[in-house]
Formats: C-alpha cells, sequence, structure tokens
C-alpha cells in the first residue's frame, strides 16, 4: 500500500501522459528484474534441496547398512561364544575321560600288588621252606614296584603337565577356579574311598590269616598269578605307550585351538574396533543430518517467503 501511494504521488507530480508512462515503465522494468532474479535464486534453492534430498537418501543408506553390518557383528559374535563353549566341554570331557582311565589303571595295579604282598607275607610266616623262594620272588616284586613307582611318578609328571596346561585353557575361558574346585573335590573323594578301601583290606587280611588251610592250597597258584602280572605288566606298557601318543596328540590339539583362540581373538577385536567406527561416524552423519535438515527448513522457509513476495510482486504489477 504504501509503495502504491508513493507510485500515486509521484504520477500526479507529474504534468504530461508521456512522463507518466515513462515512470510506470521504468518502475515495471525494475519489478521485472527483480522477479527474474527471484527466479533464478528459486531455481538454485530448488537445485540445492534437490541435492540436499540426494544426500538425505545416502545418508539413510548409510544408516541402513551400518545396521546391516552391526547385525552380522552381534551374529559372528554369538558364534564365537558358541564355539567357545563347545572347546570348552570337549576339554572337560576329554580330561575326564584320562581321570577315569588313570583311575582304572591305579586301582587294578594296587590291587593285584596289594594281593601278592598278602601272600608273600603269609607265605613268610607259614611256611619256612619256601623263605628263600619267597625273598627272590619279593625282591623281584620290589624291583617291579621301584619300576610300577618311577612310571607312576613319570604319569603323575605328564598329568601335573596336562592339568598345567588345562589351567592355561580355563584361564582363557575365564572358568579356571571352577574346575580346580571340581578338581579338588574329586581327589578329596578319591582319597576317602582309597582310605576306605584300605579298612576293608586290612579286614580282609585278617580273614585270610584264619583261613590257613586255604592258603596252603593258594601256594600252588602264586606262580600262575605271578605270571598274569607279568602280562598285566607288559599289558600297562602297551597301555603307557598308546596314552603318552594320546598325550601328544591333545597337546598338538590344544596348540591349535590356543591358535584358534588367538585368531578369533584377533579378528574379535578388529570387529568392535570397526563396529566403533561405524557408531562414530554414525554420530557425525546424524550430527551433519540435523544440520541439513535446519538447512532444509531455513530454504523452506526462505522459499515460502519468496513465493509470498512474488505473489505480492504479482498482484502490483497487475
Amino acid at each position: 500500500g504504501k509503495e502504491a501511494t508513493l507510485l500515486m504521488q509521484s504520477l500526479n507530480k507529474l504534468n504530461t501522459p508521456e512522463e507518466k508512462l515513462d515512470l510506470l515503465f521504468k518502475k515495471y522494468a525494475e519489478l521485472l528484474e527483480e522477479h527474474r532474479a527471484e527466479q533464478k535464486k528459486l531455481k538454485y534453492l530448488q537445485k540445492r534441496q534437490a541435492q540436499i534430498t540426494k544426500e538425505k537418501d545416502q545418508l539413510q543408506s548409510e544408516h541402513s547398512r551400518a545396521i546391516l553390518a552391526r547385525s552380522k557383528l552381534e551374529s559372528l559374535c554369538r558364534e564365537l561364544q558358541r564355539h567357545n563353549k563347545n572347546l570348552k566341554e570337549e576339554t572337560i570331557q576329554r580330561a575326564r575321560e584320562e581321570d577315569e582311565k588313570r583311575k582304572e589303571i591305579t586301582n587294578h595295579f594296587q590291587g593285584t600288588l596289594s594281593e601278592i604282598q598278602a601272600q608273600i607275607e603269609q607265605q613268610s610266616e607259614r611256611n619256612m621252606k619256601l623263605c628263600q623262594e619267597n625273598s627272590e620272588l619279593a625282591e623281584k616284586l620290589k624291583s617291579i614296584i621301584d619300576q610300577y613307582e618311577l612310571r607312576e611318578e613319570h604319569l603323575d609328571k605328564i598329568f601335573k603337565h596336562r592339568e598345567l596346561q588345562q589351567k592355561l585353557v580355563d584361564a582363557k575361558l575365564e572358568q579356571s577356579q571352577e574346575m580346580m574346585k571340581e578338581a579338588e573335590e574329586r581327589h578329596q573323594k578319591e582319597k576317602e574311598y582309597l582310605l576306605n578301601q584300605a579298612a576293608e583290606w586290612k579286614l580282609q587280611a585278617k580273614m585270610l590269616k584264619e583261613q590257613e588251610t586255604v592258603l596252603q592250597a593258594q601256594i600252588t597258584l602264586y606262580s600262575e598269578r605271578f605270571e598274569e602280572f607279568q602280562k598285566t605288566l607288559t599289558k600297562s606298557n602297551e597301555v603307557f605307550a598308546t596314552f603318552k601318543q594320546e598325550m601328544e596328540k591333545m597337546t598338538k590339539k590344544m596348540k591349535k585351538l590356543e591358535k584358534d583362540t588367538a585368531t578369533w581373538k584377533s579378528r574379535f577385536e578388529n570387529c568392535n574396533r570397526a563396529l566403533l567406527d561405524m557408531i562414530e561416524e554414525k554420530a557425525m552423519r546424524s550430527k551433519e543430518y540435523e544440520c541439513f535438515v535446519l538447512k532444509i527448513q531455513r530454504l523452506e522457509n526462505l522459499c515460502r517467503a519468496l513465493q509470498e513476495e512474488r505473489n505480492e510482486l504479482y498482484k502490483r504489477i497487475k
């Protein structure tokens, strides 16, 4: 309204209609130039808006890709956890099987040795004639027992080495304390069981002392039992060799498992690093996205304002 009043005042000041037409023509030319400039600005803003929408779509696609990568990494982490659980269960089961085999071997040899020692003591007390033969057999048995004790010590060393390896694996899997407690409880139970067996064997020795007539008949079978004992010793040597081979195989497998766990651990760390980088990039992209949204809102406001001005200018021109 003010511009129209000013234009009317300027037209009233002029005298001739030609001057009035010139003034209107100039005003119209200025308005056309302003309108063209505004149309150029509007086209530029529309292009800018299209670019911003494209960037917005790209950011959304990158965000979806990041979500997919995150889901894949989570699935890989779950597979790693399952693999670690399976490895732990396999090692525990193998350790249990080895403990059971060791218990069976030791129980068998202890039973045979206790029987032979009891028979030697009874024969030395009852039969003076067979004293020399019994002493020789006792010396042989002592040598065999010494050899067996040496093998027991060697087996104990191997089992200690195996237990150390098991402790290292369990420390990597963060469950060494539970395994140690279970092993201690088992050893205590075994000790109690052996003590009970020793008491039972003492009672059996007393009963055998009372049975003199039966023992005289068993003297003839002593040599046969000694031969059987030698056979069992040869079998124990074979079992020891096979056990040694199994222990070597187990050590190789443990080394392979340690290498696999190290590689999986490095992959897991790399995945975590990639996740952190993706999260940082996501945060940066979200900030940029917010900035672009604010810019788009401002541009939309400017476009609306320009449209309103353009409509006003059209109205004025009309």
